[in-house]
């Protein structure tokens, strides 16, 4: 009897509870929303925009013809959703123009309420789910998979760019700064005293990413990121496909291909470091310039991605899970835009937004073998290599 009159009392507290929440709600549509369709700024400027190239660029950080190309090959059919009795769907192409907005200027979702007249709740929806297909429709055909003749192109591309035979990619790594993820403690909290995820990547000759990791913990060094990532882990597999060593030109030398980066990177046979110390001889510090010059490529390829989606120019107040999906949707719409419109040089010179990554001491010194193939390296830079302008470096 007693359990009966137990669940008889909650049952009424739950009828009575709906009933209060249902009394609470003023409005099935706020009114500031209900006059989207007529005052959004989908519907005033998207119009005006396309009819002023110069201004939509700016706007959506892509030319007509490149978002109309996205839209209809790429993330139009997924972002397809059917109308009902009780609305009409929001089309792709606000969601798209809603995502590409917000990346691009780095404005937040309340910015965006006002100016679209959606709901903040249903931007961070369609934010995520832009980003998501955007990543998963892209990324096979702007980071294609590995393959030999794959990284004979990208070879070929640094030896004729940064005068440096035999290497397959820059790597490096930036903290991507958030206001702190609820319920993870300390782990996304760096050395810089701010919280943040890692976004490693290596980048070909073209500013373009071969490879990006995404979401490794703020306090996690670039060597550690490197080593336990999927790329890290099929490098040192030898499960990368990449092509067999070869010679150094006009020497009978045969060196492995390789990866460079900078001094957090501990040395192996396929990724090159820095030699370290100050009072260094000529041949080194030759070898340090030649190495930074195609290192180069990957750092200016953060500076393009950060000055084209200004979202990484403040942090960035989501969940991890949304930062993850909104820095690879950046990351893979950086190469079609810089596939489709090319870049501006200026973007190249600064990084803003992005910083670097803590460099531990107890780096990775390499075995005698990969001290050996960066020795061939040096004595080539410093011989048949060598370039007019290395020098005095």
């Amino acid at each position: 009897m007693d359990n009966i009159v137990t669940l008889y009392m909650g049952y009424n507290l739950l009828v009575k509870k709906k009933e209060n929440k249902q009394q609470n709600r003023k409005f099935w549509v706020h009114p500031l929303l209900s006059t989207r369709l007529s005052e959004g700024a989908f519907t005033i400027n998207f119009h005006g925009l396309r009819r002023d190239p110069r201004n939509f660029f700016n706007y959506f950080r892509m030319t007509v013809s490149a978002y109309d190309e996205l839209l209809t090959t790429f993330v139009g059919q997924k972002l397809t959703k059917m109308d009902t009795n009780m609305r009409k769907s929001i089309t792709p192409a606000e969601k798209l123009a809603v995502t590409l907005r917000y990346l691009g200027s780095g404005c937040t979702f309340t910015d965006l309420h006002y100016s679209y007249k959606l709901g903040t709740s249903t931007i961070a929806q369609i934010i995520r789910e832009v980003c998501i297909v955007i990543w998963d429709e892209l990324v096979e055909v702007y980071m294609p998979s590995f393959t030999d003749q794959y990284w004979q192109n990208i070879s070929t591309g640094f030896e004729q760019r940064a005068n440096f035979p035999n290497c397959l990619g820059a790597v490096d790594g930036k903290h991507i700064r958030m206001i702190k993820p609820t319920g993870t403690g300390s782990q996304h909290y760096n050395y810089k005293h701010y919280f943040s995820i890692v976004l490693l990547a290596v980048v070909d000759s073209d500013y373009k990413f071969i490879y990006v990791d995404v979401g490794s913990f703020g306090k996690d060094s670039d060597s550690t990121i490197f080593k336990n990532s999927s790329f890290g882990t099929l490098l040192a597999n030898e499960s990368l496909h990449i092509p067999r060593p070869s010679q150094l030109p006009n020497t009978n030398e045969t060196v492995p291909y390789v990866f460079v980066g900078d001094e957090a990177f501990g040395l192996s046979k396929n990724v090159l470091r820095p030699y370290a110390g100050r009072n260094l001889s000529e041949k080194k510090k030759i070898f340090n310039y030649r190495l930074s010059r195609a290192q180069r490529y990957v750092e200016c390829a953060f500076g393009i991605l950060s000055n084209k989606w200004r979202i990484f120019h403040r942090p960035l107040n989501v969940t991890t899970d949304l930062a993850v999906d909104i820095t690879k949707a950046c990351c893979v719409l950086h190469n079609y835009v810089r596939e489709k419109n090319g870049y501006v040089f200026q973007d190249t010179l600064t990084i803003d937004g992005f910083n670097e990554i803590e460099r531990p001491n107890n780096i990775n010194r390499g075995s005698r073998f990969a001290s050996d193939i960066r020795n061939t390296f040096a004595d080539y830079f410093h011989t048949i290599g060598a370039i007019p302008w290395q020098y005095g470096k």
